[in-house]
């Protein structure tokens, strides 16, 4: 999971439910102080929320962008039901499809942080025209790397066993540092990531591992989307292998960006580094005006470090 480094909101940053045809959503919405260059949809990943994002919303707003971070269903503070099925793909991607929408600024540019990114897939292929671009951020097109793929049967076998409280403590969740949740942060951070654990739906979190490690290989459904495609993640990497990530991104002729020195999260380690590499590729992916948006324009960059 990604650990925020603090919960304090950058300036112009709103926190309210975002109210769609499919419910109301949990959301972090910043604004841009001048001309607004496009709006952003931002998805977290396992075991996380919109808060992954708080030090990453300041640098894009910054940049011109109104940048929106949300909590999915039964994550953190949206509800959600508690039935399994609610929690496959497709219902995943509706919801993500009229987040877009209700945020009124017509099509958006999508990113997806880890799980977020398999929702964002699916989302892009099933209404591309509602997204100007689509971002896989430490997201592969497939399932996660085998150690990986252990934990998350090993927390959801718990879920079987254990209450809520015992698995969270007996499980000693790593996040993106490898460090033991709340190791050495301050207590408000320690307290959040209780509360939200505490708060995501079983149904949830066993429906989002379940695709973790089932998903299939998407790198041609990626490849056939319409619209501008980016790959993103740090060279250290652990969640999806870095070498399958850069073939994805070769295969698909997408935007690629490798940040050096960061982990599964540079969102959170990076998000200066990150948000530059963010929107030079938004700014090349919006069409020129009076032209058809279509993927052939995408930007195959070579990795920079």
């Amino acid at each position: 999971m990604s650990k925020p480094r603090s919960l304090a909101l950058p300036p112009r940053t709103r926190r309210y439910r975002l109210t769609t045809a499919r419910g109301s959503f949990a959301v972090l919405d910043s604004a841009p102080e001048g001309a607004r260059h496009g709006t952003v949809l931002l998805l977290p990943g396992y075991t996380g929320s919109k808060e992954d994002f708080i030090e990453l919303l300041g640098p894009i707003a910054e940049a011109g962008y109104r940048a929106v971070a949300v909590d999915g269903r039964g994550q953190h503070e949206t509800p959600g039901p508690r039935g399994r099925a609610a929690y496959r793909r497709k219902a995943l991607a509706l919801d993500v499809v009229a987040q877009a929408s209700a945020l009124g600024d017509g099509p958006v540019h999508l990113l997806g942080h880890s799980f977020g990114g398999l929702v964002a897939r699916a989302a892009a292929a099933l209404a591309p025209d509602a997204f100007r671009s689509l971002t896989l951020l430490s997201s592969g097109p497939g399932r996660v790397a085998r150690p990986q793929r252990i934990r998350v049967r090993a927390l959801r076998g718990a879920f079987a066993l254990l209450p809520k409280e015992r698995v969270w403590r007996a499980t000693r969740w790593l996040d993106s540092r490898g460090e033991e949740p709340g190791a050495g942060d301050p207590q408000e951070i320690v307290d959040f990531l209780r509360r939200r654990w505490m708060l995501t739906r079983i149904a949830q979190l066993s429906g989002a591992g379940r695709l973790l490690l089932s998903d299939p290989d998407g790198t041609a459904a990626l490849r056939a989307l319409p619209m501008p495609l980016h790959l993103a993640y740090g060279d250290e990497e652990t969640v999806w292998p870095v070498p399958d990530l850069a073939a994805a991104a070769a295969l698909t002729g997408a935007h690629h960006s490798v940040v050096v020195g960061a982990g599964h999260s540079p969102n959170v380690s990076h998000p200066r580094e990150l948000a530059e590499r963010l929107t030079a590729f938004w700014a090349g992916a919006d069409p020129v005006p009076g032209t058809v948006r279509s993927g052939a324009g995408r930007n195959a960059a070579e990795a920079s470090s």
